[in-house]
C-alpha cells in the first residue's frame, strides 16, 4: 500500500495533482487507515498512469473520466475526436508562430513575404527609413481589404522598379519626409518645386498606366473606404500629403493614392473612374 506521496512519485505526477484528480472525482479517495493517512493500491496506480497518459496526450480532464469508463469502440471514436480537435489547435498555433516570427523581425502588420520584400527592395534602391515605414503602412491597409490580390500585384510593383522614372519618384518622396539634416536645410522652394516633380511622374505613370489598361478595380465600384483610408494615412504621417493631392488633380487625377481619372468637365463620376489596384500607390 502506497502512500499519496508514493503514488504520485510512481505515477510520475505532484501530490498536489493527485489531490486536485480527487476533488474533480477523477481519481477515487480512499479511506484514511487507522494512522489517519490515505494508502492506495495497485488498481490506484493503474487508475493515475492512465489518467497522467490522457491528459498528457492534450485531453481535457473534463473528458477523462468517460474515457476511463469507455468501451473500446467508444474509446476510440472519442480519441479520433479528441485529435482532430488537436490537428486544429496545432495548425492555429503554427500559425500563430508564424505571426510571432514576423512580429519579430519588426513586420508589426504581419504583412505577405511578397510585401515585406518588395520593402526590402525599396531600401537597397535608397529610399529612407520613413518613407519605408510609410509604405508599410500602407500596405498594412491594403493588405487588410484585400489579401489575396496584394500578392497577384507584387511583380507588377517590382517591375515598375526597373523604370528609372519610378525609382526618381520614390527618391523624391525620400527627400520631401525625411526629418533628417537634408530635410532641414531643404527651402519652401525646393520643396514645392520636389512635389510638382513627384506629381508629375505620378501623372505620367498614371496616364501610361491607364492608357495600358493595368488600372483593373476590385468589388464595388463605390468601395472607397480603402482609397479614403489610405489617404488619411498620408494626411496624419505628412503635412504635405494635401498639397500633392491638390498637384495631381491639377493634373487630372482625383488623388496620389487612387488611378482616377477626372472628367474633362464637371465632378468625377463613377462612370469614369478606373479605381486603383494599388499597384501604382
Amino acid at each position: 500500500m502506497l502512500t499519496i506521496g508514493q503514488l504520485a512519485s510512481y505515477a510520475g505526477v505532484t501530490v498536489r495533482a493527485v489531490r486536485h484528480y480527487h476533488q474533480i472525482g477523477l481519481l477515487p479517495e480512499p479511506e484514511r487507515d487507522p494512522s489517519g493517512y490515505r494508502r492506495y493500491g495497485a488498481a490506484a496506480v493503474v487508475a493515475l498512469l492512465k489518467i497522467r497518459t490522457l491528459a498528457d496526450a492534450g485531453v481535457p480532464l473534463s473528458e477523462i473520466a468517460g474515457l476511463l469508463r469507455a468501451d473500446e469502440a467508444d474509446f476510440t471514436a472519442a480519441i479520433h475526436r479528441i485529435d482532430g480537435r488537436l490537428s486544429d489547435e496545432i495548425t492555429r498555433l503554427e500559425t500563430s508562430r508564424k505571426q510571432i516570427a514576423q512580429l519579430a523581425a519588426g513586420n508589426s502588420g504581419a504583412l505577405p513575404p511578397e510585401v515585406l520584400a518588395y520593402l526590402d527592395r525599396l531600401r537597397e534602391i535608397g529610399v529612407s527609413d520613413r518613407l519605408v515605414d510609410a509604405e508599410r503602412d500602407g500596405w498594412i491597409l491594403v493588405s487588410a481589404h484585400w489579401p489575396e490580390e496584394v500578392r497577384e500585384w507584387m511583380p507588377f510593383k517590382f517591375a515598375q522598379l526597373e523604370d528609372p522614372r519610378m525609382v526618381r519618384l520614390y527618391l523624391v518622396l525620400s527627400t520631401l519626409v525625411d526629418d533628417g539634416p537634408a530635410a532641414e536645410r531643404l527651402t519652401e522652394e525646393a520643396a514645392r518645386l520636389l512635389m510638382a516633380e513627384a506629381a508629375d511622374i505620378m501623372a505620367e505613370l498614371s496616364e501610361e498606366a491607364y492608357a495600358a489598361g493595368e488600372t483593373a478595380g476590385q468589388g464595388d465600384p463605390g468601395d472607397e473606404l480603402p482609397y479614403d483610408l489610405l489617404d488619411a494615412l498620408a494626411d496624419e504621417s505628412h503635412p504635405g500629403a494635401q498639397i500633392m493631392r491638390d498637384l495631381m488633380r491639377e493634373r487630372g487625377w482625383t488623388s496620389w493614392t487612387r488611378q482616377e481619372k477626372l472628367p474633362d468637365e464637371g465632378p468625377p463620376s463613377a462612370a469614369g473612374k478606373k479605381p486603383a489596384d494599388g499597384r501604382n500607390r
